[in-house]
């Protein structure tokens, strides 16, 4: 069947009812494949720590609907029980895809007349209709008594397509609380799933881009247990494990060319993973390794040297910022990357990977730490939050993409480059409408592609494929 947990809007603790789920169902010794609606890093990074397997997000405006179904279909035959973290409201996605008294027909990059009847793409409504999935309601308790029947009886009849499984019943207060709670719902007839009292002792901290990254939580664990601790008693198992539990869908084999790794490595990558860069669509690394990549993890952080032998370096997101006077500090690796760049190394940078190759980064206290060096500008912090879905059309051939080529990506960041490219990569757009976001991206030297916006290559395999092509042609002739 497989669940997906929604909330009736953010901040009502979905996160922590699914970790506190996934953790009771891993100390049962079940093994759990999870799910992460929307473009989050971090939400999966906890999600892997418990389940020890990586979680799988699930994006149609990064990727498609086909790829979330093919996705999902695969993934969750890899395990006994999957479970589907939603991402904001219920019903909280793109407002609309029209533009204008026109829309844009993603898959055909092209406008037509036809207009999209989705008023709530991406969300995580529309991810359980595509999926067809039940869903887990968690509601906020904390400051309702009888009013929670009104909100979930709204949540139940608002999209007849919605099948509300049941619901989670958050932060409530005491036992007299909890009698009222269920007076209320009880004429709905309406499943409560489960009860989390308001748990004071049970936190995890978070900053300028949302939770702190579970490699810089080393009480992470005591945490995650005192979460199986509380899932024990706070769910009805009797009820959550039929619906939690992956049915065979027939679809095993279906296509393998995407999800089946290579065991051939024809060229070794260099990922730059560790407590600075750690944002990563694990979807991304296993297109790599597919297509014959051998991917070596390294740390700009604390490795004083290059991994041997290889023909590209990746870096992801993260929080560079954070980490820049260790980063800044660490000369002999910021001079080995900038000399493999010079000698025409093929490089992916995306937004934290961007700022590290910018002169120097600029942190919130306004000091400046030196950096890699191979952009010519400098990378600022600010308390202007850039969020938000992209649609961006390269302006010329890069390493990645050739120019004129739309993709679709995601900003998230509280820096801003103190200057542009003569040449920039893309010029972007907000992906619902005609807004002119500006233009961004660096592709000089030739064999970068350094981007703020977040890419995830499920979709578009072209992508990977002329990662794979440039790393190989530099291994060729250098």
């Amino acid at each position: 069947m497989v669940l997906v947990i929604a909330g009736e809007r953010s901040g009502v603790g979905k996160t922590t009812v699914t970790l506190t789920l996934l953790a009771s169902l891993c100390r049962r010794g079940i093994a759990v494949q999870s799910f992460k609606v929307g473009p989050d890093y971090i939400d999966p990074m906890f999600h892997q720590h418990v389940t020890g397997r990586a979680c799988r997000n699930l994006d149609p405006v990064l990727t498609s609907e086909a790829y979330v179904q093919k996705c999902f279909a695969h993934h969750s035959q890899q395990s006994e029980y999957a479970l589907v973290e939603g991402v904001m409201g219920l019903f909280d996605g793109i407002s609309s895809l029209v533009i204008g008294n026109q829309s844009f027909a993603k898959d055909k990059g092209q406008m037509t007349n036809d207009k999209i009847p989705i008023s709530d793409f991406a969300s995580t409504a529309h991810i359980a209709r595509l999926l067809n999935l039940p869903v887990v309601l968690v509601i906020d308790c904390s400051r309702l008594s009888g009013s929670v029947a009104a909100i979930a009886h709204g949540y139940c009849t608002f999209d007849p397509r919605i099948k509300i499984a049941g619901l989670v019943l958050n932060r409530v207060g005491s036992d007299r609380h909890l009698t009222l709670l269920k007076n209320s719902l009880e004429s709905l007839q309406l499943p409560i799933l489960g009860v989390l009292r308001r748990q004071d002792n049970i936190t995890i901290p978070d900053r300028h881009l949302g939770l702190v990254p579970t490699a810089e939580l080393p009480e992470l664990d005591a945490v995650i247990n005192r979460l199986a601790d509380l899932g024990d008693t706070c769910f009805d198992w009797e009820r959550l494990l039929p619906l939690l539990k992956s049915e065979d869908n027939g679809d095993k084999g279906a296509k393998k060319e995407c999800f089946s790794l290579s065991s051939n490595s024809i060229v070794r990558i260099a990922v730059a993973r560790d407590r600075a860069f750690n944002f990563y669509y694990q979807d991304n690394l296993d297109l790599l390794q597919n297509l014959g990549a051998e991917i070596v993890f390294w740390s700009p952080l604390t490795d004083s040297e290059l991994p041997n032998n290889i023909q590209g370096i990746y870096f992801g997101g993260g929080f560079p910022e954070v980490f820049a006077q260790q980063l800044a500090d660490n000369i002999s690796i910021r001079n080995a990357v900038k000399t493999a760049i010079s000698q025409g190394m093929p490089t992916i940078a995306e937004c934290g990977g961007l700022m590290y190759l910018c002169e120097q980064i600029i942190d919130f206290e306004s000091k400046s730490w030196p950096m890699v060096g191979v952009l010519p500008t400098a990378s600022e912090m600010g308390g202007r939050l850039t969020l938000g879905y992209r649609r961006a059309v390269a302006l010329q051939d890069s390493l990645l993409v050739p120019a004129g080529t739309t993709v679709y990506g995601h900003e998230f960041h509280r820096s801003r480059l103190i200057s542009t490219a003569n040449q920039p990569l893309f010029q972007t757009f907000r992906y619902d409408c005609e807004d002119n976001m500006g233009y961004e991206g660096w592709s000089l030297p030739a064999n970068i592609h350094a981007s703020y916006i977040h890419l995830h290559w499920g979709a578009s395999f072209e992508i990977p494929q002329q990662f794979i092509k440039k790393c190989l042609e530099f291994q060729l002739y250098s």
